[in-house]
């Protein structure tokens, strides 16, 4: 069944939330409560840390606004800023740091970085997409032509950069480089120069790097990777464009590794962990939850469950027992985690959905520029609300932040103050 309306369910909502984890997470990132400093959020997994949202959009109110060229780069912040990209008259790419109170513009830094997609995705456009990530005292963001770079947050000062077309002779990969970067303490995860990378923080230098792409029209990876503990393993969960695996932080060892089929390699979205086992879903492949078993011999991959439903770029969110996840037709629907079995569909939607949880509710910002406001209930279908924000599309991942909504539109970043 399928409600759209503004009434507020709880009913299994909070006994969904049955998961420990959960609560455990919230507790202990406290202090990230009024950061987002990375692609989904402090724990790259779309959760929203601190207070819960209020249960409609109409308190939303616009604080500032300030029109930018293309990107689809997510907005991240520090305590005081909020950093974004753009593409500036299709040849250079700049990265933009503003007062998170008023939008002003605090340094700027460009460098040459535009290109042109394949004709079959040129309705996507030809712009940045990569998202920084910021630890705070510096920020690190990848380029379109395969360059990775890492500026001071405070002034601006470029630290480093890589580029591993010009001085590593990599292939240009086809679709630019997509992957977000994620920091970690001393170090630096990415996609880049054809395969996963590990980089110093400091200076760049290469520290490892694993499974390599295919090159050409194939090279290049579009999701991004996440760290997760598995049975007690800490690890780097990243999906290439063939491929799921776990590999290990402090070698570059792949530790286990499931082949993803999908048309033209297309193996987009953010993989999701959940009580030791392991989701994704494809363009042109299925929804598959593997679970993963730690042996002498090597880890063992099964398939626990497979489906139909088939994703296409939005990364999906786990709330409690149960997997929310927009489709390639359109459609939202909710899948039990633990069977597979699918809850419910919706009609169709934009063509793609970056989405958020506060773990009652999730907050989806459509391609067509629409906010939407969803009870996080397994039983049925619930939109609490919605609000047009732009016509502009908006491909880039919303952000929710001590009360902060940011959003991207193609050509200019809006925050409005929630509640």
């Amino acid at each position: 069944m399928h409600t759209y309306g503004s009434r507020r369910s709880f009913v299994l909502g909070m006994a969904a939330l049955s998961s420990a984890s959960l609560a455990s997470r919230r507790v202990q990132a406290v202090d990230s409560a009024s950061l987002w400093p990375s692609w989904r959020g402090p724990n790259r997994d779309g959760l929203c840390l601190g207070a819960s949202w209020p249960n409609n959009l109409k308190s939303l109110q616009q604080q500032w606004s300030v029109n930018l060229a293309d990107s689809y780069s997510g907005p991240i912040t520090t305590d005081d800023l909020v950093f974004t990209t753009e593409t500036v008259g299709q040849k250079d790419e700049t990265l933009i740091a503003l007062e998170r109170s008023s939008g002003k513009q605090v340094w700027k830094q460009q460098w040459a970085g535009a290109m042109s997609v394949p004709f079959f995705a040129k309705a996507n456009g030809d712009w940045i997409r990569s998202t920084p990530a910021t630890d705070g005292d510096c920020i690190v963001v990848g380029g379109m032509r395969d360059v990775v770079a890492c500026f001071d947050v405070a002034s601006g000062a470029e630290r480093w950069r890589v580029d591993y077309v010009a001085d590593q002779g990599a292939t240009l990969p086809s679709f630019g480089l997509v992957c977000s970067p994620l920091i970690d303490g001393e170090h630096v995860y990415i996609q880049a120069g054809g395969a996963v990378r590990k980089l110093s923080l400091k200076d760049g230098k290469s520290v490892w790097e694993a499974l390599p792409d295919q090159g050409g029209m194939f090279g290049g990876a579009f999701s991004s990777p996440m760290i997760s503990t598995i049975h007690g393993v800490r690890q780097l969960v990243v999906q290439t464009r063939t491929t799921l695996a776990g590999v290990a932080l402090d070698s570059g060892k792949v530790l286990w590794s499931q082949e993803i089929a999908s048309f033209r390699g297309m193996n987009i979205l953010t993989p999701v962990v959940w009580n030791d086992q392991v989701f994704t879903s494809c363009y042109g492949g299925r929804a598959q939850l593997f679970s993963l078993t730690p042996a002498d011999s090597g880890w063992q991959v099964e398939s626990v469950w497979d489906s139909k439903a088939e994703a296409y770029m939005s990364s999906p969110l786990v709330v409690g027992e149960n997997l929310y996840m927009h489709l390639k037709n359109k459609r939202f629907c909710c899948i039990d985690m633990a069977t597979g079995e699918e809850r419910w569909r919706t009609k169709p939607f934009g063509q793609y959905w970056s989405m958020l949880t506060d773990g009652q509710s999730i907050l989806a910002l459509d391609q067509l520029g629409e906010l939407l406001l969803i009870d996080a209930n397994p039983q049925e279908f619930t939109l609490l609300d919605r609000r047009s924000v732009t016509d502009e599309p908006s491909w880039a991942h919303v952000a929710v932040v001590d009360g902060q909504v940011l959003v991207r539109r193609q050509n200019g970043l809006d925050c409005y103050l929630w509640g």
